[in-house]
């Protein structure tokens, strides 16, 4: 499955803040910023649905991340 997360991270270096937890919960996932993009797009694939974790451990880092249709 795909995820598509608009986001307020703006920095390659706040990325790395966090970025541990990400791999962590996408052991078997891949992931990617798109800081170019207005909406500063996660994007995601995972076998599993992911999406309640990522926006809990934006939010805990005080990021905004929203899931896109």
């Amino acid at each position: 499955m795909i995820f598509v997360f608009k986001t307020s991270v703006k920095t390659k270096k706040q990325i790395k803040a966090f970025k541990p937890q990400i791999d962590n919960i996408l052991l078997k996932g891949k992931w990617n910023f798109d800081l170019d993009d207005c909406d500063k797009i996660l994007r995601i694939e995972s076998e599993e649905n992911v999406v309640r974790e990522i926006q809990k451990l934006l939010n805990i880092h005080h990021f905004y991340c929203e899931e896109l249709d």
